[in-house]
């Protein structure tokens, strides 16, 4: 039997800045979703589907009833799998998930896999309050976590952040039980425990009775000593947020994301260079096949209509990539779609795959080099891609959502047919390097 455990479990960072701390006053966030560096992990638009009584969820180890409608939605999907590592929706609910270091031991009971409950969670949930009831209610009655299995799938427990345009939650998960904070401000996990008696709510058998004070989850449930690499990046995360506050937009995000220091100190801005193969981007140092940052998300979410959310999608590195945006109300281009377990001329994750490696490969000069082959088209994007969600926003009020979608689905194609240029390019470059 195959057993995949908790041994060199990866890495992932998922952060959020809610309310005032951001620059226009509602929810942005953003996830670096690391997993093995050659796993594809294609960008996928699921309709709004209505379902007939009786029909399964189709996850992987467990049998979980469909409910009768789903929810339109994206995901960035690792090619074996049901789930997502972070998928937003139609109702701007944006959820990514992580490792949890727990005190856990595997069992025999199949459970659900965290990434299918981000796709539950998208699928059934109108704000980010219900999406987490969504991820605890199921973990409470399907279990998810650390369970051995023949298809070898590493399996471990998992958090989350949840999120839509005006709040969000962290959800820890261990087995079939569970703890949620309400986030106040700026957060961030990762792969390390941050709820402790601070939790909104918690589930059935750890809530107090007869007058006790709150149970200390973290302490009941986390292995703080397998978590110092979660630790780490969690700090400096947190430490370059807070630093920001009331200003947080989606270039700050951005840089975050692609930055390599682990430096507690807020005055050392993110450095894009790969100098550390372990900062919150993160790359495979010794060719193990572990905790690479291989896909990329950044919400910009809207709550009172004024414009659309903007979904800013990076297909691997974000230090080395371009982040173009993805409108829900709009038909992402199908070839984002494209990607599988070995190598396809026709996948753009595998062309940015390439890219990383080479700038990986070749040090600082390429890293720049790449860096500014992406600037121009990414300046330009915010700039159009803005004004557009406020234009097509108008739209949409008017009654005119069909407009506004030919007007989003022929943007989105543009953008990243421009995108693909400039990544061929890039790939041609590094092969004629290389030769």
């Amino acid at each position: 039997m195959n057993r995949f455990m908790t041994d060199n479990i990866g890495s992932c960072d998922t952060m959020v800045s809610v309310g005032g701390t951001s620059a226009r006053s509602n929810t942005v966030f953003g996830k670096n979703s690391d997993r093995p560096f050659d796993e594809t992990q294609p960008l996928e638009l699921h309709p709004r589907q209505d379902h007939p009584a009786g029909a399964d969820a189709g996850c992987q180890f467990v049998s979980v009833p469909q409910v009768s409608t789903t929810y339109r939605h994206v995901g960035s999907r690792p090619y074996w799998c049901h789930g997502y590592e972070h998928g937003f929706n139609e109702h701007q609910v944006i959820i990514g998930n992580e490792a949890f270091p727990s005190k856990a031991s595997a069992v025999s009971e199949p459970r659900l896999i965290g990434m299918e409950l981000v796709k539950l969670g998208l699928e059934r949930g109108a704000t980010a309050a219900e999406a987490a009831e969504v991820i605890t209610s199921l973990t409470e009655q399907y279990g998810q976590g650390k369970f051995e299995n023949d298809a070898g799938v590493r399996t471990y427990d998992n958090l989350f952040i949840v999120a839509d345009p005006t709040e969000a939650y962290i959800v820890e998960t261990v087995e079939h039980d569970w703890a949620v904070k309400r986030v106040d401000g700026v957060a961030s996990i990762s792969n390390v425990g941050s709820i402790r008696t601070d939790w909104t709510s918690i589930s059935p058998a750890h809530r107090p009775t007869n007058g006790d004070g709150p149970v200390d989850w973290g302490n009941l449930v986390a292995d703080w000593e397998g978590a110092e690499s979660g630790t780490d990046r969690q700090c400096r995360s947190n430490a370059v947020l807070g630093a920001n506050a009331g200003g947080i937009d989606v270039k700050t995000m951005m840089s975050v994301l692609s930055d390599h220091l682990l430096d507690e100190d807020p005055s050392n801005q993110p450095d894009p260079f790969p100098g550390s193969q372990r900062g919150v981007c993160t790359h495979s140092d010794d060719g193990v096949a572990r905790g690479t940052t291989a896909a990329s998300v950044i919400a910009d979410l809207n709550s009172d209509g004024s414009r659309l959310p903007i979904y800013w999608c990076n297909l691997y590195s974000p230090c080395m990539g371009l982040y173009f945006p993805v409108f829900m109300e709009g038909t992402l281009p199908p070839e984002l779609a494209i990607g599988g377990k070995t190598r396809s001329s026709d996948s753009p994750w595998w062309l940015f795959y390439d890219i990383t490696q080479s700038g990986l490969a070749n040090g600082h000069e390429r890293v720049a080099e790449v860096r500014a082959a992406w600037a121009p088209l990414q300046t330009e994007l915010f700039e159009s891609a803005d004004a557009l969600a406020v234009e097509a926003a108008g739209l949409v009020a008017d009654g005119q959502a069909d407009r506004a979608n030919k007007q989003l689905t022929a943007f989105m194609a543009e953008s990243v047919g421009r995108m693909m240029i400039i990544a061929r390019n890039l790939a041609a470059t590094s092969a004629v390097n290389a030769s």
